[in-house]
């Protein structure tokens, strides 16, 4: 228990002298997207003048998975701070993160025979093929010297499609517990490709896009379909860590169609105490409710998901969906394009601690609902903490990132903005003068405790520009990587990529590498070792 809640929680009281490892999409299980034991960069060093490109990690496919990062591994007999990448080629990579080179090691997810799949039915949403999409997750406390765990995509020469888990270790790149396992699973329900009383999961029609979360000792993650081609259902599953034994199967539309987890590449977020939470795409959410308020037939498309994972069972055990659910799954206007984000309680003005997440989606409204009691549906009105209405304007196909009593969203079309809580509610703060193209942005943001906080983004363009700017004012442009002409640019980006800080660095997926960001007068990086609280 000890060791998940270090983990999940983003407070001062867990920050260590030493580098903190990012093992997770977006820093922790929160989902959070704050660094915040930068040493080095600051809003007085991160300029045109002293910051920019410094060296590029080369890959064979597209890098959609968020690049992880542990410093002080031991790997070939010498200590590296490390940088794990994925590709839409089913490779894996492990590269020093701090000087150009070869790889310190590479895996491939394809079994003999096999290629990465290609993109299902026509759809263009992941292409030229389509591999590791979704970002893995590593746990440092599980083998002789740590796991990332990968979900990938293959296909045989017989037209198969396969999904598998890999567990690899992280100084090797060795499958590890017998892995990869093939993910199979079935569902009692009569909705969308069910047979019999059984929904049946298809490899060929789901992807992994959102990413793996670990908890509880387990590995958990979900399944979206290819450009909503039917027949598909909304899928969780949960697998051991030790054993990559399944352990428990949850269908969130079982009885009706669609309902996926996409998210746009944030992943599933967890609290301290293992309840899993993120917003399932548009589906069939059936308006009848039973005693407890919950969907008759268990079908909750398009809602904001509270999940329990009490006795190693997945769970509904909240939720909140709109007045107006139906609709909005009709008109592809849903929740699930956004990710959700937790967030560290805040006190009001009574001194009254509210736990709460917040989430946004197609229908520009930002929901922001209490952990404790997330809503459910009435319909005539939403019952939440507080609805921002047209908070995001065109829309989020993004996730949100946090500092301290703030977040920030980037929309389609839209300027990042922020919202700051006042006490009472969360009010809107400063925004950027630049607006953002599709898909808007998932930021990320770096400080130094509570000083030196920086809000990083990537913008898909070509080229692609990285941009910094002050977390605490967002008028104020610290870098973009298009200042310097064309010292900096890197190309073509990626759809949803969100950039990864971690000492003194910024790493950024592209469609064939990662691109590494830093000062270039900076000392040489030391080399890290894992906080005393992570092992």
């Amino acid at each position: 228990m000890l060791r998940r809640i270090l983990i999940a929680l983003p407070l001062l009281s867990f920050i260590a002298a030493a580098q903190t490892p990012v093992v997770t999409y977006h820093n922790d299980t929160f989902r959070t997207g704050w660094y915040h034991n930068e040493t080095t960069l600051t809003p007085g060093n991160v300029n045109e003048t002293t910051f920019g490109k410094l060296f590029t990690m080369p890959a064979d496919g597209k890098v959609d998975a968020q690049p992880l990062y542990v410093p002080g591994l031991t790997i070939n007999g010498a200590s590296h701070n490390v940088t794990f990448v994925a590709t839409e080629n089913d490779t894996v990579y492990a590269y020093d993160a701090d000087t150009s080179g070869s790889p310190l090691w590479q895996s491939t997810m394809l079994l003999s025979g096999e290629s990465p799949s290609d993109p299902v039915n026509g759809c263009s949403q992941v292409v030229p093929e389509i591999g590791v999409t979704a970002t893995p997750a590593i746990d440092l406390k599980v083998g002789p010297h740590g796991t990332i765990y990968v979900v990938a995509m293959s296909k045989n020469s017989s037209g198969n499609y396969f999904q598998r888990l890999h567990a690899l270790d992280i100084t090797t790149g060795a499958e590890q517990f017998g892995g990869p396992v093939t993910i199979q699973a079935t569902y009692p329900g009569t909705g969308d490709g069910s047979s019999n009383g059984q929904v049946i999961f298809n490899a060929e029609k789901y992807e992994d896009r959102a990413a793996l979360l670990i908890v509880n000792g387990s590995v958990v993650f979900g399944f979206t379909s290819h450009c909503d081609n039917p027949p598909y259902t909304g899928w969780v599953m949960a697998y051991s860590e030790t054993t990559l034994a399944q352990i428990s199967v949850l269908n969130v539309t079982p009885n009706g169609g669609e309902g996926s987890m996409w998210e746009s590449g944030n992943g599933p977020a967890a609290d301290s105490l293992g309840n899993i939470y993120y917003l399932s795409a548009n589906g069939t959410f059936d308006t009848t409710l039973n005693a407890s308020g919950f969907p008759d037939q268990g079908d909750f498309g398009n809602a904001f998901l509270k999940l329990s994972y009490a006795d190693n069972k997945l769970a509904v055990a909240d939720y909140f969906t709109m007045y107006n659910t139906v609709h909005e799954s009709s008109t592809d206007t849903d929740l699930g394009s956004g990710g959700a984000m937790l967030m560290p309680a805040v006190k009001d003005s009574t001194g009254t601690s509210h736990q709460l997440a917040v989430g946004a989606g197609k229908d520009t409204n930002i929901y922001i609902v209490d952990r404790t009691n997330l809503g459910k549906y009435n319909s005539t009105t939403n019952n939440v903490f507080q609805e921002i209405a047209g908070g995001i304007v065109g829309g989020a196909w993004s996730s949100p990132a946090y500092f301290p009593n703030r977040f920030f969203y980037g929309g389609v079309g839209d300027h990042i903005r922020s919202w700051n809580w006042n006490g009472t509610e969360f009010a809107a703060g400063t925004i950027t003068a630049h607006t953002f193209t599709y898909p808007g942005v998932t930021p990320a943001v770096s400080s130094n405790g509570l000083t030196s906080s920086i809000l990083w983004a990537v913008e898909d363009t070509s080229p692609a520009v990285l941009w910094a700017y002050s977390a605490l004012n967002l008028t104020k442009v610290l870098y973009n990587s298009n200042q310097a002409g064309t010292r900096d640019q890197f190309g073509d980006g990626n759809k949803f990529i969100t950039p990864m800080i971690a000492n003194g660095k910024v790493y950024v997926g592209t469609p064939n590498s990662v691109v590494v960001f830093g000062l270039f007068a900076a000392p040489k990086a030391s080399l890290g070792n894992v906080p005393s609280t992570l092992r």
